[in-house]
């Protein structure tokens, strides 16, 4: 067992407090957006196994079966399949959509045939992986979603009565809803000149007239942090949800969305390409991300953890893909049970836990800790008061 060694990335639009507080650390001052756990190479952890701290990615790549298990790398290849995060948003997101793995891998090596540094602004692609995730509240947490039916749409910018609007509601009024999704967002995010200004402007004016309370509230308090961005407007596209402590929501390629507020666990595959769409400063591919999203309207669909058959007191919120698997355990003083086929993340998010593996070694994770561990094929022991213990891990 490996107690983590975690980077916080310091992106513009995390929390100044809620990881801080998570980690019982005292703030910085500085945003706080993403504590990431596991071997992906932009900020991989690490662990000290007697030597000194060193990369997770190093340890997996100078023995992947002894650290994933002879069947994950068979099915996954010779690296951890899954990311871990804890994600904390002061501001809201990017809109973005992350490639299929088909997709990943064409964009990956168009942008290597050119030349282009993994490190530039200008790059879309930084790894050859696919990027499905699912977050999970762990409170009051609160994003947009998948595209909203194109009438819905359109009377919402109807209900702001913005004259600079009405050539986007009649693009929206197009049969083919496809067509109707596509034309708009393109034509939202190619709007240029004076007369884009003045609507984005009206645009952000009109929201902060609206009820706070009401359907616009959630686009009025983007509207004050980006009261200039034309994504302002691409909101208006897409589903607002709301998530409880404990609720999840899977977001699969191609799936537009942008978190606002709120702390959350996210686990994905291990990638960390992403096409943007507005509410950002960073690079707007145009024609990569109207390749990626898929241009449908559909309702986000809240994932609760239901019981896992074999496993006492693990709770499992079910998605449809193998390369990661997120549960929780509520000790609560009761001894749990894990099976050690695969390898995995734990984090302790409420209480402490006390992992005992079968040689009788412990180690203790308080709030905000975390733990690698490898496939030895040999149960651990959970012990302790965490009221939350998260898992995550892979299906083979």
């Amino acid at each position: 067992m490996d107690r983590l060694i975690n980077t916080v990335r310091p992106y513009a639009w995390g929390s100044l407090t809620a990881l801080p507080e998570l980690l019982g650390q005292e703030p910085t001052g500085e945003p706080q957006a993403e504590l990431w756990m596991g071997a992906h190479p932009g900020d991989p952890s690490r662990a000290d196994r007697g030597e000194g701290p060193r990369r997770l990615d190093e340890l997996i790549a100078a023995d992947p079966e002894g650290e994933l298990g002879a069947a994950t790398v068979a099915r996954f290849g010779p690296t951890l399949p899954f990311l871990f995060k804890i994600l904390t948003a002061g501001i809201p997101l990017s809109i973005q959509a992350h490639p299929t793995i088909a997709q990943a891998r064409a964009g990956f090596a168009a942008e290597n045939a050119l030349g282009v540094p993994l490190d530039a602004p200008e790059r879309s692609y930084r790894d050859a992986n696919h990027k499905p995730e699912m977050v999970c509240a762990l409170g009051a947490f609160e994003g947009l979603c998948g595209f909203r039916r194109p009438a819905e749409a359109a009377g919402l910018m109807a209900g702001l009565a913005v004259p600079g609007l009405a050539p986007l509601i009649d693009l929206l009024a197009v049969e083919d809803e496809a067509e109707a999704l596509r034309g708009t967002l393109a034509a939202i995010l190619t709007m240029d000149g004076k007369a884009a200004e003045e609507t984005v402007r009206e645009t952000a004016e009109a929201l902060a007239r609206t009820d706070p309370a009401g359907d616009y509230g959630p686009y009025a308090r983007i509207a004050e942090d980006f009261p200039e961005d034309r994504g302002l407007i691409a909101a208006l596209l897409l589903n607002h949800f709301r998530l409880r402590a404990g609720e999840a929501l899977y977001l699969d390629a191609g799936v537009p969305h942008a978190y606002l507020a709120g702390a959350c666990v996210e686990l994905q595959a291990n990638s960390d390409n992403v096409l943007r769409a507005g509410l950002t400063p960073k690079h707007i591919d145009l024609p990569e991300l109207l390749k990626v999203l898929v241009f449908e309207a559909c309702a986000p669909e809240l994932l609760h953890p239901r019981p896992v058959d074999g496993t006492a007191g693990e709770e499992l919120y079910p998605v449809p893909i193998d390369e990661f698997r997120l549960s929780r355990f509520v000790l609560d003083g009761r001894d749990r049970e894990i099976d050690g086929r695969a390898p995995q993340i734990l984090l302790c998010t409420e209480g402490t836990a006390r992992l005992t593996a079968a040689d009788g070694t412990t180690l203790d994770l308080a709030r905000g800790r975390s733990a690698f561990l490898p496939a030895t094929g040999a149960p651990t022991r959970l012990s302790g008061t965490a009221t939350t213990l998260f898992r995550s891990t892979v299906t083979v």
